[in-house]
């Protein structure tokens, strides 16, 4: 039997032309994400930032031109093949969330936007420990999810069958699972999604990693 992770993959592996084609250019209508993104950029210390599940790479690329090195790191091999396209000056990594390809310390920042939405309530802290490995002592991260405690389903996404589901965290959830994975949380932002996302209620929470 496929595990989820698996089921992850092939989904978006199946949708990522059009996820690219769709979303590449979503951060031109998110002014609050992208000023917290460039918050991340002035806090980051020494050593690229990493954008983990950077899916078609825009935000990584949006990161790299704000002065900063930036890697991409996504579990979709189609997601990197399209992110390696059209950001060929970037780089980016297959890897996975709880296996992530990388050394110990390597990055300065990383941000995790809506990524560890595809884990397992019992994986989220795991994923977190595993950020903070590859972080260096005090460096910043950006996580952000969907509030709540419903998993949503697709099996039909843009006309293509998948098979992938969407984890809401509490905002309790996701401060404690930093808290025992190393982190010490600094902000919080709930934000109401902007008219042309999904109709959710979202969290940002920006954490520095524990020495």
């Amino acid at each position: 039997m496929s595990t989820d992770h698996d089921r992850v993959r092939r989904s978006y592996d199946t949708v990522a032309g059009e996820y690219r084609d769709r979303l590449a250019g979503e951060l031109a209508g998110k002014p609050l994400d992208r000023a917290l993104l460039a918050a991340l950029v002035e806090l980051a210390g020494p050593g690229p930032v990493v954008d983990l599940g950077c899916g078609p790479g825009h935000v990584t690329h949006w990161l790299a031109g704000r002065g900063v090195p930036a890697v991409g790191i996504d579990l979709s091999p189609g997601m990197v093949a399209q992110a390696r396209r059209a950001y060929p000056e970037v780089e980016f990594r297959e890897g996975d969330l709880l296996r992530l390809p990388a050394a110990d310390g390597e990055f300065g920042a990383a941000v995790a936007l809506y990524s560890v939405i595809h884990l397992n309530p019992d994986e989220l802290r795991p994923a977190l420990a595993e950020a903070r490995r590859v972080l260096r002592p005090q460096a910043p991260l950006l996580v952000a999810v969907h509030l709540g405690d419903e998993v949503r389903h697709l099996d039909e996404w843009w006309g293509h069958r998948v098979d992938v589901d969407f984890h809401f965290f509490a905002a309790e959830t996701l401060l404690g699972a930093l808290d025992d994975a190393g982190f010490t949380v600094q902000a919080r932002l709930e934000r109401v999604s902007y008219p042309h996302e999904v109709e959710t209620r979202r969290l940002y929470v920006l954490a520095r990693r524990r020495p």
